[in-house]
């Protein structure tokens, strides 16, 4: 079974580690600035301790939406939710992959099995008109790691803890396309 610890960076690793710390920062940090209301309607996503088992979703098309919680820096938001966008999810052998189908930022990466309830994504961002992704642990500042759950029936969701940029926790909702 391919092993995420053997992959991972050093950075990314540490951020593994640390990611309920940041996740209940971030968290925080978005209800001080009056975003409870923002979160609580999302239900369980929001929960750091809520996990289901199958924590990959089978391979398919989905429909991903982000959420950065918690503003690095002066000009960004302490709660942001962006629209729905096309994703997949592949078999890949041991591992899972998980990309954005479109758009000028989009994650691409591979999802390793860690428990029932969590898998480890590592992957990297693709942005603009680049046609091939830049090899993960190649460039820190697009280096991407973060725990995969399922969180409901068909709701899954992959949590950034401190991406590189503008937030202090991002959150990929995945659900089944229609």
């Amino acid at each position: 079974m391919a092993d995420w610890r053997q992959v991972a960076t050093k950075a990314d690793r540490d951020r593994l580690r640390t990611w309920r710390e940041s996740w209940v920062a971030a968290t925080d940090k978005a209800r001080a600035a009056g975003n409870g209301a923002a979160l609580a309607a999302q239900g369980k996503l929001f929960d750091p301790d809520h996990a289901l088992a199958g924590a990959v979703p089978p391979p398919g098309t989905y429909r991903c939406r982000v959420f950065k919680l918690g503003a690095k820096g002066v000009g960004s938001r302490d709660f942001s939710a962006f629209p729905f966008f096309d994703c997949r999810v592949e078999a890949e052998g041991d591992v899972s992959s998980f990309y954005k189908a479109d758009g000028s930022q989009r994650p691409v990466g591979l999802a390793f099995p860690d428990s029932d309830t969590r898998a480890v994504f590592l992957g990297t961002m693709m942005i603009g008109d680049e046609k091939v992704a830049l090899q993960y642990g190649r460039d820190a500042d697009r280096d991407m790691a973060g725990i995969l759950q399922r969180v409901d029936a068909k709701i899954w969701r992959i949590a950034l803890p401190s991406p590189r940029f503008e937030s202090m926790l991002d959150v990929v909702e995945i659900v089944p396309a229609k």
